[in-house]
Parts: C-alpha cells; sequence; structure tokens
C-alpha cells in the first residue's frame, strides 16, 4: 500500500511517495477538469483495468518478491511504477504537454552482504521515456518496465550497481480488495482506492549485484491500486503487511494511524484460502503489535487474526531497508521480511508517516 500524491503550491507540485516529497516544477491543473472519485459499484473489465486509468488522479503498479539462488541465498526485489495526474482538460495539443508524471522505486535487498540498494526514476509521460499503455500490454519508465505477454508478467530494471529480471506467473487468481469494488481509506465520499493484487506469483530470474549474476526463484506479489483522494487530514501514516504463507495462503493487511497516536478504524484486509477465494477482513478481524525498532521503525511485529488461527512474528531479513530518495524529503521503510508462529511465510512490510507525517490530498 504505496501512495503518491501532489499538492499544488505557487505552481510546484509536490510528490509524496509513502513519505517520501519529490518536488517538480508543473503547470497547475486545468481548474474545470474533476477526476473520478474511487466509488462503491465500480465495475472491473480485465485485461483493460490492468493498465493505466487516467481519469483518476493517482496510481501505482507494486512489484515485491522473496527468492533465492541455487546454493540457497536469499535475496528481496521490489519494483515499483506511479503514475500521477497533473494537468488532464486543458485542450493542449502538444506531443510535450505534461498531463501525467511517473516515478519508479526499483530496490534489492541481500541479506547475507548486509545490502541494501535502491534507485529512482521520475519522468514525464512521453513517446520513449514513461507510460503505461494497454495497447502495448506494459508500463515503463526508462528502460525499467513490466510487459505483460499472456498471464505471464516480464520486470526488468538496472540500477547502480544491480539488476534483475524476472519472469511472473500467477499461481493464484487476481483479488479485489476491499468491499463493493473499493478499499476505503478514510471516512468521507471517495476516500478509497480501486486496489486489486496477484497474491502469488512464481517468480524466475536473475539478480546482478556487482559482477555476480544469481539465477533464483521464489514468489511475487503484484498491487495495482488507483484513486483521486485517500487520507483525511488527522492520519499520519500506515503500515502495510504482504504474507504469503507455506501452507499456500495469503495475506494483506493494513492499518492508518492518526496523528494522535490511535488506529483509524478504517483498516482492513483480506484473507485468500489456497483454492484463490477471498475473505474481506475488518479491522476488529486481526492485530498488529510493533516491536523492536530500527531508528524510529518497529521492524518486528506480533500479527494476530483469531478467527483464521494465525498468531505470527514479523521479522526483517535486513534492518536497514529504508528508502532514501535522492531527491530528499521524509524517509519511509519497504522490506522483505520472515514470519514465524502458528504458520511461517515470507512477505514485505512498509511503514510511512514515522519521519513526519504523509500528507495525501
Amino acid at each position: 500500500m504505496s501512495y503518491l500524491s501532489f499538492n499544488n503550491h505557487k505552481g510546484n507540485l509536490m510528490v509524496t511517495m509513502a513519505g517520501i516529497f519529490l518536488m517538480a516544477t508543473l503547470p497547475l491543473a486545468s481548474a474545470d477538469f474533476q477526476y473520478r472519485e474511487a466509488l462503491p459499484g465500480y465495475h472491473y473489465q480485465f485485461p483493460r483495468d490492468h493498465f493505466e486509468h487516467e481519469d483518476f488522479r493517482t496510481e501505482w503498479w507494486y512489484y515485491t518478491g522473496n527468492v533465492q539462488d541455487q546454493q540457497g541465498k536469499r535475496f528481496g526485489f521490489e519494483l515499483v511504477f506511479f503514475r500521477q495526474g497533473a494537468k488532464p482538460g486543458t485542450g493542449n495539443p502538444s506531443t510535450w504537454a505534461v498531463e501525467n508524471l511517473y516515478l519508479a522505486h526499483a530496490a534489492v535487498t541481500d541479506p547475507s552482504g548486509k545490502k541494501f540498494l535502491f534507485d529512482e526514476r521520475l519522468n514525464r509521460k512521453g513517446p520513449g521515456i514513461a507510460g503505461a499503455s494497454a495497447a502495448d500490454s506494459r508500463v515503463w519508465n526508462g528502460n525499467w518496465q513490466v510487459k505483460w505477454t499472456g498471464e505471464k508478467q516480464v520486470l526488468d530494471a538496472l540500477g547502480s550497481g544491480y539488476s534483475f529480471h524476472f519472469d511472473l506467473t500467477p499461481l493464484k487468481p487476481l483479488v479485489i480488495h476491499g468491499e463493493d469494488g473499493i478499499s476505503r481509506k478514510a471516512e468521507g465520499k471517495g476516500r478509497a482506492s480501486h486496489y486489486v493484487s496477484f497474491p502469488r506469483l512464481a517468480a524466475s530470474g536473475t539478480i546482478q549485484i556487482g559482477r555476480e549474476t544469481h539465477t533464483v526463484s521464489g514468489t511475487a506479489w503484484m498491487d495495482h491500486e488507483w484513486f483521486s483522494q485517500s487520507l483525511s487530514a488527522d492520519q499520519a501514516g500506515w503500515d502495510w503487511f504482504s504474507i504469503q504463507l507455506e501452507n499456500k495462503t495469503e495475506l494483506m493487511l493494513f492499518r492508518l494511524r492518526r496523528k494522535d497516536g490511535t488506529i483509524d478504524p478504517n483498516a482492513s484486509g483480506t484473507f485468500i484460502d489456497a483454492a484463490g477465494k477471498p475473505r474481506h477482513l475488518s479491522r476488529a478481524d486481526f492485530t498488529l503489535e510493533p516491536g523492536a525498532k530500527w531508528g524510529k521503525y518497529p521492524i518486528e511485529w506480533r500479527v494476530k487474526v483469531p478467527t483464521l488461527g494465525i498468531d505470527i512474528t514479523a521479522k526483517a531479513v535486513l534492518p536497514n531497508q529504508a528508502i532514501a530518495a535522492k531527491n530528499a524529503g521524509p524517509k519511509y521503510w519497504e522490506g522483505a521480511v520472515d514470519y514465524a508462529g502458528s504458520h511461517t511465510g515470507v512477505g514485505y512490510l512498509e511503514l510511512t508517516g514515522y519521519e513526519g507525517a504523509v500528507s495525501l490530498k
């Protein structure tokens, strides 16, 4: 559950992605244009809905995974593409008019080498630059991309001192999170998102770090979310968990923290059984208890879903998986974790708002 947001102020747009504020000079949006809100009753259409939704302000495609090489060496990876509407509906005929801005993040976690490698991309939408095309079945930013070939999704990214290539094949059907087509984030009309996931994909490919290339395999998770508004003014940030258990079930859980330290009632989640059937979870169905910290970030958690007999501990495979974007601003933490207890498994954890409240409007 990662977010990218722009706030207009004197001709500048402040970009927030999971607590990072990235400055980009763009013109103000057209006063007569209204983005669509994420409302109940949305009719999903696939494969079309796998790609761009430019009538919504914000959108992202998020891939994370846990893999290992033939010698058992563990790695985590992340590749995320964000689209932010900037100036639609003005009637500007120029190919280079900025109507959408694209941000991308890529990262590799190497626990045994105690390395966390991160890079970012920021580009306007444009021919050969960045975009998300249903016609081409791909999302890209420069030479980073995900390309759909039938059901398979192919990832490629080249960073500073590392690169990766993955073929991802769904092992479970697509899941729609929330209720009645929306995942609610706060009280009020439209404060929600349309949120879908492939909760378990078989991942195979290569990771190169320095001069070493590792042939790897494992599992990945894919999220796709689009919306036009989300957090309320009293919310500071969120804690998000993807959980892939060894019994072939999965969990997505998130909670939203208020500035006064309380938890917003709109926390929710989804349990996916071994056959791929999803079950919506409300805040009352689960608890998330923070434990040991790395700096300000709780990187150990106790996760309980009593009705499912789940009582597990999440622990980061590497303490420092904090994202520090080159374009400055507050950090956030996102990284690979292990789960142990009543069940075992792997996943990813995202923590925002611990070094300053996230501002999403």
